[in-house]
């Protein structure tokens, strides 16, 4: 019983449970906050504050969809593209679609494609809120009527809501379930722990996401968007807020939603996940001298060795334990196989734990089966529980990499499923 309650509680995560428990508390509190999100003192942003800043990399299949959701939202002229030594046609698409758009030479990653295009088009000073936006990314309609009121005094960035396009289904089996799996932990995430960090008197989000989210234009000349050696800007990004102290982080599942075209192949899978993951090990290592006791340490602290505990459960002690179920099996026939396998299974039970692995992803995509209202997931059970597997592989393997070092931060799409029309 004991090693089933520690194998649940790893794979749900017990700040998942505290946050969920304070983000229910929040939905209790003021129940009436539906789509149109009222905050006293909020009103006066307007879409004219607004600049949408998208950094692209041969991006010619999906830029178009992009354009069009960002500029019904502000108008093309508040679209600002930076063209990150694209090879393609991206830089013609985009003045096509009447964006603004610099063509920058030679790449200099994500983060330095962002600095290059606040610099170039002197964006601090002309809007007050700048939206970062990836180029396979597209705002709801409502993006801007829902998520600019969370800008409450004292907010100076509104992460957005992470949600799976689904206008451009993957071709294949495999991708399908992919996406579906990414959809599945956007929803967990968002509506069981993020939306519990937001709380104001907590303010501990770990990060805003690149893909879609907004800042206030006055503080981003304190944030060290390109730090050096970092593979991502957004971890870092965030992380600045905290350990300066800049401000209050926003958040909230509905609203600033915004569509994302995810991985649909293994190997693009892995290699973003892989990217994440070196983002956020090699942010938690260059902030750790600069963080301050409080909430939002131990907050970190707590999931960051829930990360790593989890990812050894599941990469280390479940194939032990899967092999001491088949020694067992195999020693039933008469097979010598040894104390070896035996003292793997006493230690760790193999039913026990797979019960604790497989029990709680499977209230997992419940819970994910029924706000997104796709049954379908519940069938593909089993094929979540092996990308967890592989989740905690590359997890151990980024953590590996942080601690030897940096990286350059210069970046490759992945492949991208045409798109030609935003979604509403």
């Amino acid at each position: 019983m004991t090693w089933l309650l520690v194998t649940a509680t790893l794979m749900l995560g017990l700040t998942t449970l505290c946050w969920a428990c304070v983000g229910l508390a929040r939905l209790l509190v003021r129940p009436g906050r539906g789509r149109h999100l009222a905050h006293e003192g909020a009103g006066e942003l307007t879409a004219r504050d607004v600049a949408v800043l998208v950094a692209a990399h041969d991006e010619e299949a999906v830029i178009t969809g992009t354009i069009e959701a960002a500029a019904h939202l502000v108008g093309a002229d508040q679209v600002f593209v930076v063209s990150d030594a694209s090879s393609d046609t991206t830089v013609d698409v985009v003045r096509a679609h009447g964006a603004n758009v610099l063509d920058l030479w030679p790449n200099r990653g994500k983060a330095g494609a962002l600095v290059a295009g606040l610099e170039h088009f002197d964006l601090a000073s002309r809007f007050e809120v700048v939206m970062l936006l990836d180029a396979d990314s597209r705002p709801a309609a409502d993006y801007l009527e829902t998520g600019l009121p969370l800008f409450e005094p004292g907010v100076v960035a509104v992460a957005g809501r992470a949600t799976t396009l689904q206008d451009t289904p993957p071709p294949t089996r495999a991708g399908r379930v992919l996406v579906a799996h990414r959809e599945r932990m956007y929803l967990a995430v968002q509506t069981l722990h993020k939306f519990g960090q937001a709380a104001a008197r907590a303010n501990v989000v770990t990060i805003v996401p690149g893909f879609a989210s907004m800042y206030r234009t006055s503080i981003l000349d304190q944030v060290d968007i390109a730090a050096p050696g970092l593979a991502i800007e957004d971890y870092n990004m965030t992380f600045e807020i905290h350990t300066k102290e800049l401000g209050r982080i926003a958040f909230d599942p509905r609203a600033a939603k915004a569509y994302t075209q995810d991985p649909d192949t293994l190997g693009d899978y892995v290699r973003q996940m892989s990217r994440w993951g070196l983002g956020f090990w090699q942010t938690v290592l260059r902030h750790r001298p600069l963080l301050r006791p409080g909430i939002f340490l131990a907050s970190l602290a707590m999931f960051c060795l829930e990360v790593v505990l989890s990812s050894l459960l599941l990469t280390v002690v479940l194939p032990a334990a899967a092999l001491g179920a088949v020694a067992a099996l195999l020693s039933g026939t008469g097979a010598d196989v040894g104390g070896a396998a035996t003292a793997v299974d006493v230690f760790v039970p193999s039913t026990v734990l797979a019960a604790g692995i497989v029990l709680p992803d499977l209230l997992l995509t419940a819970y994910a089966a029924l706000l997104a209202r796709r049954w379908s997931y519940l069938f593909l059970a089993p094929a979540f529980v092996l990308l967890r597997i592989v989740d905690a592989w590359v997890n151990l393997r980024a953590l590996a990499r942080a601690l030897r070092g940096g990286s350059s931060g210069v970046w490759r799409s992945p492949a991208r499923r045409a798109v030609v029309s935003p979604s509403s």
